[in-house]
């Protein structure tokens, strides 16, 4: 934080403490060159997350689609919703940590893939057959010999590391 009287870019926090509303911290700060005293607030940035569809088209990100997408693979299986909810969790927290506002739905739909594998192969092969447009038996038959076959592969592994 640059001292707004004289532009050094060292200071000290001397007070933080929240703003009456509870949104943002407050903290006064000392410039280490000037002495000069300002006040700074700090809050939470909410990243505003687009998606982008198979079409090219954007529309914002929207945590209820991905949770009934999900949902509608577990059905009749044994998974809970809070599982569900961590998934897609952990999905958000990896896209906010990525720090770009833009992904894919086949990013998305990838990353929800590795999360489920872990979890229940049934409904990985649910997922998997909606999302990758499965259009015959042989199909299915190739993505479940993937499952025995090959090693995963994360999105979130440093340099594409097999697990």
């Amino acid at each position: 934080m640059r001292c707004p009287q004289c532009g050094y870019p060292d200071d000290k926090v001397i007070d933080s403490r929240p703003t009456d509303d509870g949104i943002s911290i407050r903290r006064r700060r000392e410039c280490m060159s000037c002495q000069e005293r300002f006040t700074t607030y700090e809050r939470i940035e909410n990243m505003s997350l687009m998606v982008i569809k198979k079409d090219g088209s954007r529309q914002p990100f929207d945590r209820s689609k991905l949770i009934n997408g999900i949902l509608k693979s577990c059905e009749k299986r044994p998974i809970s919703m809070q599982q569900i909810t961590k998934i897609v969790d952990t999905i958000v927290r990896q896209q906010e940590n990525s720090l770009r506002r833009e992904v894919s739905t086949r990013e998305l739909g990838e990353r929800v893939l590795q999360q489920l594998r872990d979890i229940d192969e049934v409904a990985y092969i649910r997922f998997a057959s909606v999302y990758r447009e499965f259009n015959d038996i042989n199909s299915f038959f190739v993505e479940i010999n993937s499952l025995t076959s090959e090693p995963e592969v994360r999105l979130d592994d440093e340099g594409g590391n097999d697990k």
